[in-house]
């Protein structure tokens, strides 16, 4: 029998799922419990196919559009955000509806209304076409956020009056990324006013911070997520910006190139903030299968966070 080679499996921590995820999936499980099926999900609550179909098979239906829910039915707005209009429409056609925004975003959505009354324009740091870019924006009227997506993009923003702007982010970004734009922004105008605490959540600067720490340690960084996954993907872009090469994301162990990992010593494993554990340990037990491991964990930092489930889910029937 052929010996498996020896390989050292370093654990990221923290990983995988953040407050507001935990929330998010929550506030789906028990408005299933409560109203029965089908309570329908207006996009995916959040950016995994393992736990979207998790949830659709306890009854959960997921849609992009509102129209596309029966009057009759509950529907839930993923942990995003959605723009102003799409509560606003549910009020109108009378559902029950519920919100599972994730806090941190809702922060960010307080926080551009509150620059707005002031008077101010916003400018929003954030990939186009993202669910909580599109959620963020749509907080306010058109026109009132420019999007940029790159330090370049800031020489080409021409706002109303440059010295009545704002900025906020997108959560979920890198946070060396948007240290340059937010320079660039600054540098272009210097009365733009930031943000009193910096709008990446506390989660992606974790998962980020304890990528970069195992970085310089392993051959190959194998980040647990799905395509769609903002977080996720960034912190692949961590990786490789902090040294290994080869950093990869994989959805499930069945994605692993195991070829490509022939001849490597070491590993590095993390999670995006939407990744369930269970798919963690399925990619180490994959690893054990074929090597004898050994597992360290590198934790950067502990994390207590909790976050409530609306007060609708919480009320008497």
């Amino acid at each position: 029998m052929t010996e498996k080679p020896a390989l050292t499996l370093y654990l990221a921590a923290p990983r995988g799922f953040c407050a507001g995820v935990d929330r998010a999936i929550k506030i789906v499980e028990i408005a299933l419990q409560k109203w029965g099926a089908p309570v329908y999900v207006r996009h995916e609550i959040v950016h995994n196919k393992y736990v979207v179909d998790g949830l659709k098979a306890l009854g959960a239906v997921f849609v992009e559009e509102l129209d596309e829910v029966p009057d009759d039915r509950p529907v839930i707005f993923s942990a995003h955000g959605v723009p102003k209009a799409i509560p606003a429409e549910a009020a109108r056609r009378e559902m029950i509806y519920v919100d599972a925004t994730c806090p941190l975003v809702s922060k960010v959505h307080i926080e551009a209304e509150r620059h707005h009354e002031a008077g101010l324009q916003m400018v929003m740091i954030g990939h186009a076409g993202h669910p909580e870019t599109i959620g963020t924006m749509g907080q306010l009227p058109p026109g009132e956020v420019l999007l940029v997506e790159t330090v370049e993009d800031v020489a080409r923003v021409a706002p109303r009056d440059p010295q009545k702007l704002a900025f906020i982010t997108q959560t979920t970004l890198s946070v060396d990324d948007t240290v340059a734009i937010v320079a660039a922004l600054q540098a272009r105008f210097p009365a733009i006013i930031g943000p009193h605490k910096e709008d990446i959540c506390y989660a992606t600067t974790n998962r980020q911070a304890s990528v970069k720490a195992i970085a310089g340690k392993i051959d190959a960084l194998l980040v647990i997520g799905a395509p769609n996954s903002s977080n996720s993907r960034r912190l692949v872009e961590v990786g490789r910006a902090a040294g290994c090469n080869y950093s990869q994301l994989v959805q499930r162990a069945s994605e692993i190139d195991w070829r490509a990992l022939q001849g490597i010593r070491s590993v590095g494993i993390s999670a995006g903030a939407s990744a369930p554990e269970v798919l963690v340990n399925e990619v180490l037990d994959a690893f054990r299968d074929r090597y004898e491991t050994t597992v360290e964990l590198v934790e950067t930092a502990k994390e207590s966070v909790e976050f409530k489930v609306p007060r609708i889910l919480r009320a008497a029937d």
